[in-house]
């Protein structure tokens, strides 16, 4: 998709870290969220990958995604067990070193305090928190995410995630709005192929995908148009609905 001078593109990468995902035994929900909020944000996810619970696959993501995007956030990994190595991992990412930080070490503190539950070494250990890191704040179990460059780290239970993005994304900047619309077509992706893949090359400033559906007797298709010029998109659906047209004669 060709963009106009005067677009402004800004991009993103999520990265999915916990063995729990790549086992099957966790079905990661936070991947589309964010992909929702960045679009609201006007910001495109263009990547996203899922590493295991290891400081080098972490540290090597984490230098190619954030050397290569705007914006970068990470999921999972920073809860008190010995397998939560996000924090520690990002800090070798950035060179930098880590320790328990005094803003997290009071937030979890008087949150344990009120509750009357003991402030173990195991809870401290959500507080370790990279060098020159700022806080992301936790509106669910107060433990919070950071932001150290252009890298926004946050806890992989939805809820929290969640939580955690809603916080943040406010204070991003966005870019040009990305627009949608959707044509349903009532042939399948085999019969339109051709026709579509000609519509796309003369409609270089809009990004066209076909979905299609089954509903257990006959193939259809939805046709999505995107584009961040909205006079774009409708002309693109103008040839799509004469493509549509001359097929069902």
């Amino acid at each position: 998709m060709s963009v106009e001078p005067n677009i402004k593109i800004v991009t993103a990468a999520m990265l999915a870290i916990g063995d729990e995902l790549l086992s099957g035994r966790t079905r990661d929900k936070n991947i589309g969220h964010l992909a929702g909020a960045l679009t609201l944000q006007g910001i495109e996810l263009k990547e996203v990958r899922i590493v295991s619970d290891e400081q080098d696959e972490i540290v090597s993501a984490v230098n190619a995604l954030r050397k290569r995007y705007d914006y970068v956030f990470t999921s999972g990994g920073i809860g008190p067990t010995h397998d939560d190595i996000t924090a520690d991992s990002i800090a070798a990412a950035f060179n930098v070193g880590i320790d328990h930080d005094p803003r997290a070490m009071k937030l979890l503190g008087d949150h344990y305090a009120s509750r009357e539950i003991e402030f173990t070494p195991a809870r401290q250990r959500m507080a370790r928190i990279p060098d020159g890191a700022d806080l992301i704040s936790n509106a669910v179990s107060v433990t919070p995410g950071f932001i150290l460059g252009n890298v926004h780290v946050m806890a992989g239970i939805p809820s929290v995630f969640q939580a955690m993005s809603e916080a943040l994304l406010p204070t991003l900047k966005g870019g040009s709005h990305m627009f949608s619309s959707a044509v349903e077509c009532n042939h399948g992706e085999g019969t339109i192929g051709d026709q579509l893949s000609e519509i796309q090359k003369q409609h270089q400033e809009t990004s066209i995908g076909s979905y299609p559906k089954f509903d257990g007797k006959s193939y259809s298709t939805q046709i999505v148009i995107r584009s961040r010029n909205q006079d774009a998109i409708d002309r693109a659906i103008a040839d799509i609905k004469v493509m549509l047209a001359d097929l069902n004669i």
